[in-house]
């Protein structure tokens, strides 16, 4: 009965998240081949059948010699109960219906040179027109004439689009799995520099990473949010030139950060390396190799980054690595360091969401128009109006800070161009320096269960669950850290007061930095050998 119960609530939530889209598809066949093509229509103006099986099939018939302002040179009898395929032009959409109507057709498709938009009529005109009506490429039809000829059966069906993606849940999972690596990367970094220092190791015999750069300053933080502001202010007036300089940064930082993880895979499953000498200089194979996959891969993304049908496979993975080597790399020394960063940066982001709009001429958010590129306008369409181009065009840039998985229900609409849903890298990385710190902290409490990194991760899963449950039920994107950072801090302030460690959990543990020399505190517990060595 529970069961049974389950399956009808999670039925309805399913059927109540399907939406009627704009889109549609034209499927043609004879009786060896068969294509499918990208409509655009009015839902609430002709709507269409749903499924493929439930359409109605006509006989397309090629009027595109004619615009269909009027019946003249028409022969009734040769569209009566067929669709026609007219050119579109010189009188409105719906003129061209009520003519196709009254000559006995079935359907009526409109060929377009120009962007296909939403069709519509004056609110007398709507009740006049009894027959479907959508807009097709003219380009898609010249070729369906050269794969059919004249002998083309056709069917119209628009599926409903769902709000529920699989594509959500994949970018659960990227995000969550990406935060547990990089988590678990910083804490047994921490974990091997303590087992140095307490064996007195330390110096350049200690295999460690020392890279690793710690955010220890409130001032420090600070001056770094107001960077990223900058930052974002200057992409949004000069995009179109920065773009290309933080692509290049990208496709480097990406082939370090892709080694650097590849690297340390390759250290856990004890893979061996030969080394070579040549003029004093030692290489090593496994590095050479390793460091030719990394660069190979930057630059196929690079060079084919804006192929949207397969490269998103390469942004993420690229975007995963980046993601986790900076979580490894960049340490927030204490919870409060925590604290002043994410409530800085969780401002910022809702600042540059909600409020930007107001203020920019298009009405799109900065934070939007830089993460999204030119394209951002249509972000502004509340879902009953779609344009989509009538030729190929030239893909606009756009920054690589985004995962990206193509949504897997909208068939019409990858027809007509592919839609993806979206996570950046920020709402990531940032909740990931303190699921980082959470890691280290229970290194060096020696906690045996990981309870302040597993409890930071369950709430890091948490509020990613509710950003796409509000995003879901708001019809519009959400900025992540809105719950990240509240979900994050919270559960781990509570969950250090209720162990009595909020003290070491605030200053740190392991050691403060109280000036630019950097030198290590000695902690409660802990001997002098404890604090020798470098970081991992």
């Amino acid at each position: 009965m529970e069961g049974a119960l389950r399956i009808v609530v999670f039925s309805v939530i399913f059927l109540s998240s399907q939406v009627n889209c704009q889109e549609a598809i034209l499927h043609i066949s004879n009786l060896n081949t068969e294509r499918e093509y990208c409509l655009v229509h009015n839902h609430s103006w002709t709507p269409l059948s749903q499924t493929l099986d439930a359409a109605e099939q006509y006989m397309l018939v090629n009027l595109t010699y004619t615009v269909l302002c009027d019946a003249s040179g028409v022969n009734p009898n040769v569209v009566k109960d067929k669709a026609v395929v007219v050119m579109r032009g010189d009188c409105d959409f719906s003129q061209k219906a009520l003519v196709a109507q009254s000559l006995g057709a079935k359907a009526l498709l409109i060929a377009s040179n120009i962007s296909l938009i939403t069709p519509s009529a004056n609110d007398s005109e709507y009740a006049k027109v009894h027959i479907p009506l959508a807009l097709m490429r003219y380009r898609d039809f010249l070729e369906a004439q050269k794969v059919f000829n004249e002998d083309m059966q056709v069917k119209l069906y628009a599926p409903p689009f769902s709000k529920i993606d699989a594509s959500i849940a994949v970018m659960l999972l990227i995000s969550i799995v990406t935060i547990a690596l990089g988590g678990y990367w910083s804490g047994a970094c921490e974990s091997e520099r303590l087992k140095g220092r307490f064996a007195g190791g330390g110096g350049e015999d200690n295999k460690s990473d020392s890279g690793e750069l710690f955010l220890y300053s409130p001032l420090k933080v600070v001056f770094f949010v107001a960077l990223m502001c900058g930052m974002l202010v200057l992409m949004y007036f000069f995009y179109s030139v920065l773009v290309y300089i933080i692509i290049a940064i990208f496709c480097l930082a990406s082939a370090s950060a892709l080694y650097s993880c590849l690297d340390a895979v390759m250290d856990l499953i004890g893979c061996g390396t030969v080394s070579f000498s040549v003029r004093n200089y030692t290489f090593s194979v496994r590095s050479i190799i390793l460091a030719a996959v990394c660069i190979s891969i930057a630059v196929v993304w690079g060079v084919y980054r804006n192929e949207d049908r397969w490269i998103w496979i390469l942004q993420d993975l690229l975007g995963i690595a980046f993601c986790l080597n900076f979580m490894k790399t960049i340490s927030l020394s204490n919870f409060k360091i925590c604290v002043i960063l994410l409530s800085l940066l969780l401002v910022y982001d809702v600042f540059f969401v909600f409020i930007t709009p107001f203020f920019t001429k298009n009405g799109v958010s900065i934070m939007v128009q830089v993460a999204l590129g030119p394209d951002a306008s249509a972000e502004k369409t509340q879902g009953n109006m779609v344009e989509v181009p009538a030729e190929p065009q030239t893909p606009s840039e756009k920054l690589p800070v985004v995962m990206r998985v193509p949504r897997f229900s909208a068939w019409a609409q990858n027809l007509c161009g592919m839609q993806f849903s979206i996570l950046g890298y920020g709402d990531i990385i940032v909740p990931g320096l303190l699921v980082a710190y959470c890691s280290r902290f229970d290194v060096w409490i020696n906690s045996r269960r990981k309870v302040y990194f597993l409890s930071c991760c369950t709430a890091y899963l948490l509020g990613m669950i509710v950003t796409f449950a509000v995003m879901l039920l708001s019809g519009m994107g959400q900025p992540a850290l809105l719950y990240l950072v509240p979900f994050t801090l919270i559960t781990s302030a509570v969950l250090a007061g209720c162990r009595g460690e909020m003290r070491q959990f605030w200053t740190g543990t392991s050691y403060e930095v109280l000036d630019s020399s950097r030198k290590p505190l000695l902690p409660e517990r802990r001997t002098d050998s404890s604090v020798e060595g470098d970081t991992c």
